[in-house]
């Protein structure tokens, strides 16, 4: 039969379990919501007005275009996903998130800049120029390939 110093040692221990998984729980929530709230700000900021017309600008581009553009053009759209790629490798933000608000743009704007980033890396010797926006890009490229043979 138990006494009451061992009961109460049994509801203390039962105490501080309990107040560790809420406590797990909890910090687990936020982390979630501030993943969440860290891409709203993004998309956000990707609406502005100024980076918006980058990205109309960019994607009126032609393929041949890029070797007339003087330097500049496109590097607020090649900082902005080379954060979010950053952000993404250092698993700040949730791929999901990113592709349900990002997936077009990155996609679209990492094939019409690629050209220039390339010329970049080449002309200048830094192979890693854009490397997280481009990690961002094949990100979603595969992420785009499992969804679809989910599909299927």
């Amino acid at each position: 039969m138990l006494d009451i110093p061992s009961i109460s040692a049994l509801v203390a221990t039962g105490a501080v379990v309990v107040g560790v998984v809420f406590t797990y729980l909890e910090v687990r929530n936020l982390t979630k919501q501030r993943r969440t709230d860290l891409v709203m700000r993004l998309y956000a900021a990707f609406g502005s007005k100024n980076l918006l017309e980058e990205y109309k600008q960019v994607l009126r581009w032609k393929s041949e275009d890029y070797k007339s553009l003087s330097w500049g053009e496109g590097l607020q759209l090649l900082v902005f996903f080379e954060a979010i790629g950053v952000l993404l490798k250092e698993k700040l933000v949730d791929i999901a998130l990113v592709d349900d608000f990002f997936s077009s743009p990155v996609i679209l704007s990492w094939e019409k800049l690629q050209p220039l980033v390339e010329d970049d890396r080449s002309r200048f010797n830094r192979p890693q120029a854009s490397e997280w926006f481009e990690y961002l890009y094949n990100e979603m490229k595969k992420r785009e390939q499992r969804l679809q043979q989910i599909q299927q």
